[in-house]
């Protein structure tokens, strides 16, 4: 608005306004400086009031040449051309408002401008609105101004300075002769005339707009007057303008109805005020200054002029407004009289006697009734009041001799009149009135008090026995001695006209005492008043003395003798008696006496309980009986509704009404039982459809509503009319509904204002009954009751008839609908008529029963489908989709929202249409129905819309204190409208679309959502919608230091606005189109996260749920600003939140450029700037940790447990999600309860009772509060997290430098932690921390190992650790582990979180995998004087660390790793192998074997058993089992990595468990289950074998590091673990035996072969010495057999299948991750190789040191068996160990090349092409197109990462071929040995000479190779095949092997001893 198009006659004026409200009403900071520039600045607008910049030709040429020449605008770079149209429509307003050209053509663009904000206008009648607006602002402005002065009638509280500033400025404004302008525009300016100018240029729109126009009309003149009135409150004006304003006044006319509109009436109090001393008796401390300002004591010309003036002037052309005039001046003259300075005015004082006359002549007192009192807005201004109670007041106490003279003329003609009477003449017709006008003006003035002050209580003087506590004897809150002169004067009035009261001042009499009644301390004494009145009983009355006619005695004795009459005249119920009433009644007097009566009866009792209950009980009077008597008489309809409205006044007391009940039902005043033989109905059924319809009006029928509907708030007995009928309130109800209620539209009425009335009372009684109704179980039985002998069915609650009607599409709906269809047509018009506000009423009532129908229905339906009942009914939001019978259309629910249209005019209306269709908007079966409802008709579409964005846009200032003021409660009111709109807009959009909420945010609802293009309002046409309105809302005050201002003023609004942002940028389809708009338009999110955090202290509830909403928001940005590359948002956004260096913010609220070109890392310069806090970290600070529980409920009466009960019992979960007791209900249990109590201690309790439900109520209250606290709480820390995690991994890193992430995490993590680890901090909270905490530590861990590998392998070795110093990452450690120590036992989830962070916290010092170079090691002894690398120095320091917690630590962690959760107990697991594997000095083992931990962990795997058998089912079934053991498994095999470790498990009987587990036999069999790749179709559940292989290889390692760590004890392992081979050989022999060559596959037999070459070695027999034969013999068999199964597995792997099973590999292998599988398999190959070789190294070696008698292994055959497939019984022969030999020796120069190249690219991995890179990668990115997304950074790293694998994997296959052809070269030359040293051939002549080796091979071998059948023939061969296949260029290769590979190892020169005997072998056998 304040861009270009900020018209001079309107933006600058709006900003005045402004600023001028900001300083005076809204009192906010910096307002006074803002003010006075704005006064300096608007002064000559205030001088010139209204006056318009002049019309001139130059400027007429200069806009008529813009079309064509184009026009500079304000504020815009260069010209503009402008379309004719907008040129002539400026003239055109230019000419219309007589203003310069230039100013029209601003206004015109103003008003496009504005355009948006008032849909279905043109530019034209906007802008004729915003000049009017302008002046508006001008006026109020300058009264706001006027009022904030200083000054003798009241004040504002301000500060001096701002006083004194507005009181300079106004008077130079007075001094220039202000007061004429004023008068002069309130002549000038008339709402009539600007209308017949506008009509005439066609300057008018819609109802709407003129409607607007004239009330800004109104107002301007309105302020203007009120400017004059607040300045004479204040301080006199001077003598001219004084006499100026007189002749103002002496023009006045009065309206058609007799009374001054509220601009006169504001003009004749300023003179009233002008001429008012009375101020001078309240004796303030500032007396004497107001003294000398008077110009009433100080100028006597001032006294003269004013006195001749009203004296002597001519008459005015109002004389009542001249009378008023001259009794103020003459009260004024009396009061100056008597004060010392007024001895000077003697001259003009002694004429106020006169004066007083002259203005009782001009009737003054009928004038202050009909022409000051009957305005409209007398009533609203409280010191009109004051200053008329000032007027009546001084009259009857300055002028006492007056008052007397006016009751002895009326007392003169009382007599007149009676003797006129007696005589049967006409009384005279010059009679004044004039004391009945002052009693009826006294009467009506005080019976009206909307400001609760009380003044009558000045007629009160209390009596000494009238101890009334809050007013004994204080005067104006001063304590007195005695009243003062004036009160026992006023008091003294009332009393003396009570006496001998003349017939005729009777009723005027009771008029003012009726008045003078209303208060609750008034009535009081009113009501005492007529009680002393009375003549004391007894003595007197025979002493013939009555007492007087006002008292209660004469009323009540007077009722009783018209009843006792009356009663004898009533006929039986069948006569005509209704028709021809008897002769004998009551005269038209008397029942003005008894009316006057009564309504003085009805405002006593109304406001006094004292006097209602001592009437009621009083024995004689008895009046309710009286009056329910004359109700049945034949007396007048008005009487009788008289009445009905005293006795509704009785049953304000719950005590009254109950007794009332009956005694309605008893006199049946409505017929609710017929006597039988009856032929017509009696009571009031009868008056209403005879008696009121014929005359057309219906005071009796009003009247008894009033009744009914006060009986139903104070009790309502179920038992009514039990006995006669079936007991209940059903009958009256039907009389309510079938003839008040459904009759009404069809009555004919002589008022039509009535009609309105009686509509509003009957609604009202409905709408208390179904407010007051629960729908209980019972409801929907149906109960029958005994009826003189006969069984009828009961009634129902009133509520239950209610709620039927309203779920049904009965006439009383439909008639609902009707109602609220016509109120908004009525309301659509803008025109007042008669009834409005009865019809509004009304209206309001309709809305309220289908909004609590809607509430109630869902319970009510529930209850009917569980009763059975055979009920029919319809919930309310389908129903209000039926056909309208007036527009045939479906729009009840379009006619419901139309109310919002209206909300600034009625906003209780709009409240309830609201609430409806909030309630309406959760149904999402209808949502596309409404849409369609609501966007049928373009036009109603568009008004609609209109509706709900002006209810948001409502300027109301945010009062939510309860404060009963009217003004206030709009404003709240008007608050929680905005509050159920935007709740309704929140509902649907959870649904799909198209649904209400889109569509009032502006999305597209007939094309996909996601194509919706957002726009600001009236771009491309796009209209303002709720969108907008609420951006506005939060927008407002953003750009300011202060931030948001809806944050503050509204909190709770402003959380549903940042949610309902929060909801479009969530959900995926409004998503792209919001978050585009949010970014490019309104800058949004950066200008709010700039406010951080929020602090509110008295709502710290909504100001976090305010940044939660923000903070997830911000998140979603930030993801997608970086999914879709736009880095400078993101960027910004980070260094709004991350930044720890202050920087300035410039005027505009924008960063200045050097700051957005600055990335984040350079704000890091230490001791440059101080540092401020980053945003993130003081976004944590405002969450308090802490929360205040609430105390134990101390009860006295209750039982603790069952109230605790109740209590959750009544729990629900609210609107915001949170799960609170439902306090209402609980209060209604807890009521109902001590209700059910009996007998008289109950009754006597019951106060105590109340009290502990109250204190048990306030403790709930304060449950919820701390709940609801609590889930804020956590609330905002998730969506922080959330926040954090989103920062940290979905941001590109490069954003955020490794070194500035890594402080930034660390200041995040020690945050966290020093608040989680304060004393005070909740433990619900803890969980949220906990995951915040793992995922930063993983971030950290990550961040820090990426920056080690960037940097190379020696990079981060300087300085210590990365950029975080070492000193950070111990405090992070510690805060870590007295985290896991303050969890207590029930955390053991959180702490699962913690062992996580602790896990990757440790992996930080975890070395890096440094690639084998093959190079010659450092020597022993340089090793060892190293220095230190930072990681080991790290990890000695974490463990010292650890180890400083000592056992409590260890403690928790062991005893999660025992028991508890799946994840926990893994996670535990983890940390203790992480921390088993750096403690050098084993404490932590200690501990675990010493506290029992050990072993309950290794015999908890007998348990774990059962549950790894029902893993192998074949469907998938839960993995948790599994995850646990392998973790168990890591953990065991971890501490069997040391002696002492290994020794610990074994005396734990590990393998001994090991052996009783079943799950080992049942290995899957079936083939289709073996094949490899069988899985579920999400890849996820391995397949069967998969599983078995992840339970046994877990095992097999366990087993192998055991062997291999008991080398001093080693045959005890060695013997447990062959035990676990026998036991499974089963299972072995089929593993060994498998065809399978997959990854698992070859893992297993890896793993098997090195335990079986462990373990399966006749030296095992040795161990057991006391092993009987057979035993033994079955041992041997068992080796045997493992040891040809190892022999026939070689022969398949290096002979037979070899070429089968690289095909297979190169098959099974999946492309994508082909080559490290291979790899990974090549390697199992050879160790499968390596571990059978070095078994038969182990066989041979154990058989015999000397070869002679060595074991032999191999057949003496050298022929290599490629193509022959030996038969497994066969022996395989000595030609297989050199064909592997052979094989090996090729492999390895293979693996030596490769493992130079990939050493070579790791050097130089910068200078590698892409392409290579990229291959490099795809090993280590899941994902096709994984690699692309890749930065180049990471690119290098992973491709690093993946050469160090090649390099080391490499180094692995040359250490095992090398030691291959070792064992094989050894296992060569001891069988050659043997064979062609030692062994005697058996050729078939020695037959008789069997060699003896032969035994020695079947003793070891079993069924061995029998040595006796080698003959010498085949040693021949073995020999010549040995030299052939063991030839040069083999020997060459070998000692090559030794040149490059073993020279670096310590068995150097073994391979060429070996070649060399194996050589000389066989050339010696030759020799």
């Amino acid at each position: 608005m304040r861009r270009a198009a900020a018209a001079s006659l309107w933006g600058p004026l709006k900003e005045l306004w402004e600023a001028v409200e900001g300083a005076i009403w809204r009192r906010q900071p910096e307002s006074v400086h803002l003010l006075d520039l704005q006064l300096k600045k608007h002064k000559p607008s205030f001088l010139t009031l209204f006056k318009n910049p002049m019309k001139s030709a130059e400027q007429r040429e200069k806009v008529r040449k813009a079309s064509t020449e184009g026009i500079a605008i304000q504020g815009q770079q260069g010209v503009r051309l402008l379309p004719e149209q907008l040129i002539s429509e400026a003239f055109i307003l230019s000419d219309l408002f007589d203003l310069g050209e230039l100013a029209a053509l601003e206004l015109l663009l103003a008003g496009e401008h504005q355009q948006p904000h008032f849909p279905g206008l043109t530019r034209g009648l906007v802008a004729v609105l915003l000049y009017w607006d302008g002046k508006r602002c001008v006026a109020n402005s300058l009264r706001s101004l006027i009022q904030s002065r200083h000054g003798k009638t009241f004040t504002l509280d301000l500060s001096p300075e701002l006083v004194n500033l507005t009181t300079r400025f106004t008077d130079e404004l007075m001094a220039q002769g202000l007061t004429k302008q004023i008068l002069n525009l309130i002549s000038d300016v008339s709402v009539t005339r600007e209308f017949e100018r506008l009509q005439k240029e066609k300057g008018l729109g819609n109802e709407k707009h003129r409607k607007e126009v004239s009330d800004l009309i109104k107002e301007c003149r309105q302020s203007l007057a009120e400017c004059l009135f607040a300045w004479t409150c204040q301080s006199p004006l001077s003598k001219e303008d004084t006499l100026t304003l007189i002749g103002h006044l002496e023009m006045v006319t009065a309206e058609a109805d007799g009374s001054l509109d509220s601009v006169n009436l504001a003009l004749v109090m300023s003179l009233l005020y002008c001429l008012d001393v009375s101020f001078l008796e309240q004796g303030t401390e500032d007396r004497e200054d107001l003294l000398q300002a008077l110009p009433l004591l100080t100028e006597k010309q001032y006294v003269a002029a004013v006195h001749s003036r009203l004296v002597e002037g001519q008459g005015w052309k109002l004389p009542g407004l001249q009378a008023v005039v001259q009794l103020a001046w003459a009260l004024s003259l009396r009061a100056l009289s008597q004060l010392p300075q007024g001895a000077a005015l003697v001259e003009f004082t002694e004429a106020d006697e006169a004066l007083a006359d002259q203005a009782l002549l001009g009737g003054v007192f009928l004038f202050l009734t009909e022409g000051i009192l009957g305005s409209d807005d007398f009533s609203q201004e409280e010191f009109y009041t004051r200053r008329l109670h000032s007027l009546i007041t001084d009259f009857l106490a300055l002028m006492p001799v007056k008052v007397k003279q006016l009751r002895n003329r009326a007392d003169e003609d009382a007599r007149l009149i009676h003797m006129a009477l007696q005589m049967g003449s006409e009384p005279p017709s010059s009679l004044r009135k004039d004391l009945d006008h002052l009693m009826i003006l006294i009467g009506e003035f005080y019976s009206k008090d909307p400001f609760e002050l009380e003044l009558a209580l000045e007629f009160w003087c209390p009596s000494e026995s009238l101890q009334h506590t809050s007013f004994t004897g204080s005067f104006l809150g001063v304590p007195l001695q005695r009243p003062p002169h004036k009160q026992v004067v006023l008091s003294k009035f009332v009393r003396q006209m009570g006496d001998l009261l003349p017939a005729t001042l009777y009723i005027p009499y009771l008029r003012m005492l009726k008045g003078l009644a209303s208060g609750p301390r008034c009535s009081h004494y009113c009501f005492s008043l007529l009680k002393t009145n009375g003549a004391p009983h007894g003595e007197n009355r025979q002493a013939g003395i009555s007492g007087s006619v006002v008292s209660w005695e004469h009323f009540f004795h007077s009722l009783m003798l018209y009843h006792e009459n009356l009663r004898r005249d009533v006929p039986s119920a069948d006569s005509m008696q209704y028709r021809h009433p008897p002769i004998r009644g009551i005269t038209q007097r008397e029942l003005d006496g008894l009316t006057a009566f009564l309504q003085l009866l009805t405002t006593i009792i109304t406001w006094s309980e004292n006097a209602r209950l001592a009437l009621c009980e009083h024995p004689q009077w008895t009046p309710a009986v009286v009056m329910l008597g004359l109700l049945q008489c034949s007396v007048q309809p008005v009487l009788k509704a008289q009445i009905l409205h005293a006795l509704a006044a009785f049953g304000k007391s719950p005590e009254i009404a109950a007794s009332l009940w009956q005694s309605l039902e008893y006199t049946q005043i409505l017929q609710t039982v017929k006597a039988p033989g009856q032929r017509q109905a009696a009571g009031i059924e009868v008056e209403l459809n005879e008696i009121e319809s014929i005359c057309e009006e219906y005071p009796l029928t009003r009247a008894f509503c009033h009744l009914i509907s006060t009986l139903v708030e104070s009790a309502l007995p179920v038992n009514l009319g039990a006995g006669l009928r079936a007991p209940g309130f059903q009958p009256y109800l039907d009389f309510l509904r079938d003839s008040v209620f459904l009759a009404f539209p069809t009555r004919a009425y002589r008022q039509p204002a009535e009609k309105w009335e009686v509509a509003e009372a009957v609604l009202e009684v409905f709408h208390k009954l179904l407010r007051e109704y629960e729908p209980q179980p019972a409801d929907f039985l149906q109960e029958m009751v005994e009826l003189q002998g006969e069984q009828v069915p009961a009634n129902k609650p009133p509520g239950h008839s209610l709620m039927f009607h309203l779920l049904n599409d009965s006439p009383t709906f439909s008639l609902c609908l009707n109602l609220l269809e016509e109120g908004a047509r009525h309301l659509d018009t803008y025109a007042p008529f008669p009834g409005k506000k009865q019809l509004e009423s009304a209206v309001l009532h309709c809305l309220c029963l289908l909004e609590l129908a809607l509430q109630k229905e869902v319970t009510f339906m529930d209850l009917l489908r569980e009763s059975q009942t055979s009920l029919l009914v319809s919930p309310v939001e389908q129903l209000l989709q039926g056909v309208s019978a007036q527009s045939r259309r479906a729009d009840h629910i379009t006619n419901i929202a139309r109310y919002l249209y209206h909300s600034s005019s009625n906003p209780d209306a709009a409240f309830q249409s609201a609430k409806i269709l909030r309630r309406i908007a959760r149904y999402p079966n209808i949502q596309a129905r409404l849409v369609g409802d609501f966007t049928h008709d373009q036009a109603a579409s568009e008004k609609l819309m209109a509706g709900f964005v002006e209810c948001l846009d409502s300027e109301e200032h945010f009062f939510l204190d309860s404060d009963s003021d009217p003004e206030k409660r709009v404003g709240r009111i008007r608050h929680e409208i905005k509050i159920h709109i935007l709740n309704l807009l929140i509902t649907p959009l959870e649904l799909k679309g198209p649904n209400l909420g889109l569509y009032l945010l502006g999305y597209e609802v007939k094309k996909p959502v996601s194509s919706t293009n957002l726009q600001d309002p009236g771009v491309l046409g796009c209209p303002r919608s709720c969108l907008h309105a609420i951006l506005s809302l939060l927008q407002r005050g953003s750009e300011w230091r202060s931030g948001p201002v809806l944050t503050k003023q509204a909190p709770q609004l402003a959380e549903l606005c940042y949610q309902v942002i929060y909801q479009l940028c969530v959900c995926p389809d409004t998503s792209g189109p919001t978050m585009r708009y949010l970014r490019t338009s309104q800058d949004f999110l950066f200008s709010h996260l700039q406010h951080l955090p929020f602090i509110l202290l008295e709502n710290e509830i909504a100001a976090l749920s305010q940044m939660s909403w923000l903070m997830k928001t911000a998140a979603i940005e930030l993801r997608v600003t970086s999914l879709n590359r736009q880095r400078s948002h993101t960027q910004r956004l980070l260094n709004l939140l991350l930044d720890d260096q202050p920087h300035t913010l410039h005027a505009d609220g924008e960063t200045g450029m050097e700051e957005e070109s600055r990335s984040v890392s350079g704000f890091l310069h230490f001791g440059m700037v101080s540092k401020v806090r980053r945003r993130l970290l003081s976004v944590l600070d405002s969450i308090d940790f802490s929360q205040e529980a609430p105390e134990l409920l101390q009860l006295d009466f209750f039982e603790r447990a069952q109230i605790e009960q109740v209590i959750t019992n009544c729990e629900h979960v609210n609107e915001q999600g949170h799960t609170v007791c439902n306090v209402k209900l609980l209060h209604r249990v807890l009521v109902a309860e001590i209700n059910a109590l009996q007998g008289m201690a109950a009754i006597g309790q019951r106060p105590l009772l109340m009290e502990e439900v109250n204190s048990i109520l306030q403790q709930v209250v304060e449950r919820n509060r701390v709940r609801c606290s609590l889930s804020a709480k956590r609330h905002a820390l998730q969506s922080w997290r959330s926040l954090v995690e989103t920062i940290l991994t979905a941001c590109p890193s490069e954003l955020i430098p490794a070194d500035q992430r890594q402080l930034i995490i660390r200041d995040l993590l020690l945050d966290l932690h020093d608040k989680v680890l304060s004393e005070d901090a909740a433990g619900e909270l803890m969980p949220v921390v906990a995951g915040a905490v793992f995922t930063l530590t993983a971030h950290l861990s990550q961040s820090v190992l990426s920056e080690q590998q960037g940097a190379g392998p020696e990079g981060g070795s300087g300085s210590g650790f990365a950029s975080i110093a070492n000193s950070a990452l111990h405090l992070i450690l510690r805060k870590l582990l007295d985290f896991t120590l303050c969890t207590g036992g029930g955390f053991q989830r959180l702490r699962a979180h913690i062992y996580g962070a602790l896990l990757y916290y440790l992996q930080i010092a975890q070395k890096p995998e440094k690639p084998e170079t093959l190079q010659t090691g450092t020597s022993m002894w340089e090793r060892l004087t190293a220095p230190e690398d930072c990681f080991s120095k790290l990890q000695r320091e974490n463990l010292a660390i650890i180890e400083s917690y000592g056992t409590a630590l260890m403690e928790v962690v062991c005893r999660d790793a025992c028991d508890g959760h799946e994840i926990g107990r893994m996670l535990a697991l983890a940390v203790l192998d992480r921390v088993l594997s750096i403690d050098r000095q084993c404490q932590w083992l200690v501990y675990l074997c010493n506290s029992g931990y050990l072993r309950v962990l290794v015999e908890s795997l007998r348990q774990d058993d059962a549950a790894l058998q029902t893993l192998l089912r074949p469907q998938p079934p839960l993995l948790k089992p599994l995850y646990i053991y392998e973790s168990k498994m890591a953990l065991l095999t971890r501490v069997a990595k040391t002696a002492q470790g290994a020794m610990e498990l074994l005396r734990c009987g590990l393998v001994g468990q090991l052996v009783e587990c079943q799950v080992f036999h049942m290995l899957p069999q079936n083939d289709a289950l073996r094949v490899f790749g069988r899985r579920d179709p999400s890849g996820f559940i391995p397949s069967p074998l998969e599983r078995y292989r992840q339970i046994l290889l877990p095992t097999l390692r366990l087993m192998q590091v055991i062997l291999t760590s008991t080398t001093t004890h080693h045959q005890q392992g060695a013997a447990q673990v062959l035990q676990w081979l026998i036991v499974h050989s089963d299972v072995i022999q089929s593993i060994l035996h498998g065809q399978d060559m997959s990854m698992g596959a070859l893992q297993e037999l890896s793993l098997l072969t090195a335990i079986i070459s462990k373990t399966a070695l006749p030296g095992a027999l040795e161990m057991g010495q006391e092993i009987n034969s057979a035993a033994l013999m079955e041992l041997q068999g068992h080796i045997g057999r493992f040891q040809r199964q190892s022999l026939s597995l070689l022969v398949r792997l290096v002979g037979t299948d070899r070429a089968r099973y690289l095909k297979q590999i190169e098959e099974t292998v999946s492309p994508g991750d082909l080559a490290e599988k291979r790899e990974e398999m090549e390697v199992s190959m050879q160790q499968i190789c390596a571990n059978i070789m070095e078994y038969c190294q182990t066989l041979l070696l154990q058989s015999s040191a000397e070869a002679q008698f060595s074991l032999c292994l191999f057949s003496p055959s050298a022929s290599e068996p490629a193509d022959v497939a030996v038969p497994s019984a066969r022996v395989p022969s000595l030609g297989l160990v050199l064909l592997l030999l052979k094989n090996s020796a090729t492999d390895f120069f293979r693996y030596h090349d490769s493992h130079r190249q990939s050493l070579n690219k790791l050097e130089r991995v910068e200078q590698l092409p892409p392409e290579e890179l990229k291959e490099l990668c795809q090993g280590l990115v899941s994902g096709s197109g994984g690699v692309e997304k890749i930065p180049s950074v990471q690119r290098n790293v992973l491709a690093k990462r993946r050469l160090v694998l090649l390099v080391n994997n490499r180094a692995k296959l040359l250490a095992l071929c090398s030691y291959i052809i070792e064992t094989c070269l050894f296992v060569i030359w001891r069988h050659l040995e043997f064979y062609l040293l030692y062994c005697t051939p058996t050729d078939p002549k020695d037959s008789l000479l069997p060699g003896y080796r032969g035994q020695l091979s079947s003793i070891y071998g079993g069924r061995g190779l029998s040595v006796s059948r080698v003959s010498q023939q085949d040693l021949e061969q073995l020999q010549s095949d040995v030299a052939n296949s063991f030839n040069e260029p083999l020997q060459r290769k070998l000692l090559e092997v030794e040149g490059l590979y073993s020279k670096t190892r310590s068995r150097h020169t073994f391979i060429q001893a070996l070649t060399r005997r194996i050589r000389g072998l066989v050339h010696h056998a030759k020799g």
